[in-house]
């Protein structure tokens, strides 16, 4: 059994500070640390030693991050139903957002701006409340910018660029030389100071990341061909294109959606010759192409996943339970995975047989079977049940005993019940007996009326949904 229960404190030097279209001004904090004392000393890791000495940020940063908390053309509904696809659970004690962040801390960017829009409300709360720590100096770590409409701009965000386009007079204000623009809802550990350097080698206007490794995947996010120094000659932005083995041969590379982009050239870009564009990959970046700007690719082997779908989410959730190099690693001491600390107590463990599994904190889990699942934090699993190959993304708060007389379903997983294959959302109540089987195989179903639907033959459990003693999916 394989238990993951440890949520990673932040670095000291964190915080976070949401950012008002119409007050950007900064607020002195209690919490400030003292300029005297190095950062390093203040990390709330009980064991300082361990901590990977990159850390502690540099004093010549020039980049700042540019993270975006949304995408177009999701498949992942009804999960995004409520939230935005970066504030997706992943791995029991995580989110989306938390994987990209922590990308950025563990590579010294020590500055990164969150452009929020679609169902943002539970991912600017998560944000706000996971890196709040306290600051370098006066600068804060994380500035979120919720879409907002002004006289200059009375739409909300059109796309990536239209986004950056109305956030330069805040992007500006802080002194750098180049931004990088990332996704907030991949999943990949990649060291950004290795891209940077390519960017900075090459004297690039732009530098994308593509996929250096073979891929048998629709390829959504376009394809660059690349030259023998590693330019970028064109690209193709076809979701239909595979890239198979032969193409890689061809110079031909998947994109990422990851830019560096230099400061002056972004803001020529955005302002002077696309002033209309509204997305940065099918536009911004082809006509940087088109103008003979210094366009470079950095290739990465890397594990990566884009995770633009159900069955992507599924299969991210089942490889995050196999401690293997090819599945992203949550144990990794140099490049460790942050995450909003919670305070919960201890998972409860009684009588229970549980394989090859990751259980979140506070939960509670009594004479069942679990085998190949990633149990989120405050679940509660009764006397019976059974649990395979499944996600269970658990709960938000914990019901006292008073309310749950009241209750004819409480929040979990009732006795007897059986599950498999299945993605169980925040805050189900499933009563006694219950069978989520699909043991006819089902690959497409949608039944939202009665708190359910079926893709890829995954049955995805909605958000708050009540599914009634004895029922059977």
């Amino acid at each position: 059994m394989h238990k993951k229960y440890s949520l990673m404190s932040l670095p000291t030097w964190l915080s976070l500070k949401i950012k008002s279209p119409h007050e950007y001004s900064y607020k002195p904090s209690s919490r400030l640390i003292p300029s005297s004392i190095p950062p390093k000393l203040n990390l709330p890791f009980t064991n300082h030693s361990e901590c990977p000495n990159i850390l502690c940020p540099p004093t010549d940063q020039n980049v700042a991050a540019i993270v975006f908390g949304d995408g177009s053309n999701s498949r992942l509904y009804p999960l995004t139903k409520r939230r935005s696809e970066a504030a997706l659970p992943i791995a029991g004690n995580y989110r989306l957002i938390d994987a990209v962040i922590s990308n950025c801390i563990n590579s010294n960017i020590k500055k990164i701006y969150a452009l929020t829009q679609f169902n943002s409300a539970s991912l600017n709360s998560h944000l706000s409340r996971a890196y709040s720590c306290a600051h370098i100096g006066n600068e804060a770590l994380v500035d979120v910018i919720a879409a907002y409409q002004s006289p200059e701009g009375k739409g909300w965000f059109q796309g990536t660029a239209d986004a950056i386009r109305r956030c330069l007079w805040v992007l500006e204000e802080y002194p750098i030389v180049d931004f990088l623009v990332l996704p907030g809802y991949h999943l990949y550990k990649m060291d950004f100071q290795e891209l940077l350097k390519v960017h900075c080698n090459n004297k690039a206007d732009i530098t994308v990341a593509v996929l250096s490794r073979r891929t048998d995947k629709d390829i959504e996010l376009g394809t660059f061909q690349v030259n023998s120094e590693n330019q970028v000659i064109s690209f193709k932005d076809n979701p239909e294109i595979r890239v198979q083995n032969s193409d890689i041969s061809q110079d031909l590379y998947a994109g990422m959606d990851i830019y560096v982009v230099n400061k002056d050239a972004m803001i020529k870009l955005l302002t002077e010759y696309h002033p209309m564009a509204n997305d940065l990959r099918r536009e911004v970046v082809p006509g940087a192409i088109s103008l003979g700007m210094n366009v470079y690719a950095h290739k990465f082997s890397g594990y990566w996943e884009d995770m633009r779908s159900i069955e992507a989410y599924y299969q991210a959730n089942m490889e995050s339970i196999k401690n293997t190099k090819k599945a992203y690693s949550l144990y990794d001491k140099d490049s460790p995975l942050y995450t909003l600390p919670r305070h919960l107590p201890p998972t409860q463990i009684t009588d229970a047989a549980i394989t090859d599994s990751v259980i979140g904190d506070g939960c509670f889990l009594n004479g069942c079977k679990i085998r190949g699942t990633v149990v989120g934090m405050k679940t509660r699993v009764g006397d019976g049940a059974i649990i395979e190959d499944s996600v269970i993304m658990g709960s938000d708060t914990y019901q006292s005993g008073r309310a749950e007389e009241d209750i004819h379903i409480p929040i979990g997983i009732g006795e007897g019940s059986q599950i498999k294959k299945a993605i169980i959302d925040k805050n189900v109540r499933i009563g006694k007996n219950v069978k989520i089987l699909n043991k006819e195989n089902v690959q497409e179903c949608n039944n939202e009326a009665n708190g359910y639907i079926i893709t890829k033959g995954i049955v995805v459990i909605m958000k708050g949904a009540i599914i009634p003693d004895g029922s059977i999916l």
